[in-house]
């Protein structure tokens, strides 16, 4: 509980920080990918300012150790490549810890299919272990992805002015937030 806390305190500041320097580039709806890409920015700066300023802030990043493809199980136990819109993780340097936070990202117009995929994807990437046969020993990576400490949605309704965060830690949803943009 208290990494999940460090991870959402740094996670809120970097985007506290995106959203009031942003607010022009957000109103004129431009893709979640350049969003992403923003938000990267601030997220890098405060992670530098922190314990975790040898981890890397990577957008869309689809690779795990030995240049695989990064899988992760779904919920019904099939393995599926996957790419976030946004992590913090340390490239497979870091046995110990190897991922930190993981974001996805929406518009509130995409579809339902598409917002629920990216939630069963937080909750499969911040699971501790998929099948229960690998464990954590500080000496391997398990072969799919999982152990961030942190999963956030962040879906953006920008007719409204509204952005929906919801925080994984887990495998399960643990919070929700909204915050107002304008009025």
């Amino acid at each position: 509980m208290k990494n999940y806390n460090k991870m959402k305190e740094l996670f809120e500041k970097s985007n506290d920080n995106f959203l009031s320097q942003q607010i022009k580039l957000i109103e004129s709806r431009v893709s979640e990918r350049t969003l992403c890409g923003q938000l990267m920015l601030y997220l890098n700066e405060e992670k530098n300012k922190t314990e975790y300023w040898k981890y890397y802030v990577d957008v869309e990043y689809n690779r795990n150790f030995h240049r695989k493809v990064k899988t992760i199980k779904n919920s019904e136990e099939e393995i599926i490549r996957i790419n976030c819109d946004l992590i913090l993780h340390s490239r497979g340097e870091n046995l110990i810890q190897d991922n930190l936070i993981a974001i996805e990202m929406k518009k509130s117009n995409s579809s339902n299919i598409n917002k629920e995929k990216d939630k069963e994807r937080l909750k499969a990437l911040t699971k501790h272990s998929f099948d229960n046969v690998w464990s954590y020993d500080g000496k391997s990576l398990p072969k799919n992805v999982c152990r961030y400490i942190l999963g956030v949605y962040y879906e953006f309704n920008i007719s409204r002015g509204k952005v929906l965060l919801e925080y994984y830690m887990d495998g399960q949803l643990k919070e929700k937030d909204f915050i107002v943009l304008y009025k």
